[in-house]
């Protein structure tokens, strides 16, 4: 393996051509990683100063997170015209609700940050293997500490679903779900989703990962009478928009054999 590494560094440090680099890692890829797909190099959100700055911040640029960052600033959007708080369920080290919270200050909005700042609770039957007691964990005084520059912002720390009962009675216009088990994405998205507005906007940051099977099995479970459906996002991750009917997923259609 370390002949091999020297070899790549070589012909790297030959290859001039950032595109021709590209296509020499394409290849390479498939030699050391069989069944990864790749994104176009010349995405405009990649060359995005505002949005990598943001992620340079949380030392992220070159992380498998960035994807799921920039949707997430998009979706926002989605929500300027509805009234309403936001809220993030799973806070981790605070990048989401930094985004979040950079997005309601401008309104007033106040955003609630809720988290058990002392990792994942235990995993359940529905949960998988991927997980153990206490992963993801990070401590409240870094999430203030990166949440400092905003005003209207609420640091809320315990274990869902009790933790729940200390928010305000208050509606919401975008929620973020990001708490990786059954148990806890099940009891975020029965407490909110009869607090939002219409129009406003649920993500659940760990629908379809396979690491997440209770994640999801909580989502499509909850809105299975209901007449929202997710939309799963290419790169992880699916959102709702309250009172907005969606059709149920299907298959894409195959093609005629030749």
């Amino acid at each position: 393996m370390t002949k091999l590494m020297l070899l790549l560094a070589r012909l790297f440090s030959r290859t001039r051509s950032d595109k021709a680099r590209f296509a020499l890692a394409l290849r390479l890829s498939t030699i050391l990683a069989p069944g990864m797909r790749h994104h176009w190099r010349e995405l405009d959100w990649l060359s995005d100063d505002a949005f990598n700055r943001y992620l340079d911040h949380f030392g992220e640029r070159d992380g498998l997170n960035s994807h799921r960052r920039w949707m997430l600033w998009q979706l926002l959007r989605l929500a300027e015209a509805i009234p309403g708080d936001t809220a993030e369920c799973g806070v981790f080290e605070g990048a989401s609700s930094f985004v979040i919270c950079q997005w309601a200050a401008r309104q007033g909005r106040t955003h609630f940050a809720i988290d058990s700042y002392a990792g994942l609770s235990t995993p359940g039957s529905q949960d998988g293997n991927h997980w153990r007691t206490g992963d993801l964990s990070a401590s409240e005084a870094l999430v203030r500490s990166r949440l400092a520059p905003f005003q209207h912002v609420q640091i809320i720390a315990g274990w869902i679903p009790e933790v729940l009962a200390k928010i305000p009675e208050r509606r919401f216009s975008f929620v973020h779900i990001d708490v990786d088990l059954f148990e806890p994405t099940l009891a975020s998205i029965r407490h909110f989703y009869g607090r939002m507005h219409p129009g406003g906007v649920i993500l659940c940051d760990d629908y379809g990962f396979s690491t997440c099977p209770g994640a999801t099995a909580a989502i499509d479970g909850f809105l299975a009478d209901k007449p929202e459906r997710m939309i799963a996002l290419p790169n992880g991750g699916a959102f709702m928009i309250k009172g907005t009917p969606t059709t149920a997923s299907a298959s894409v259609v195959q093609p005629p054999v030749a």
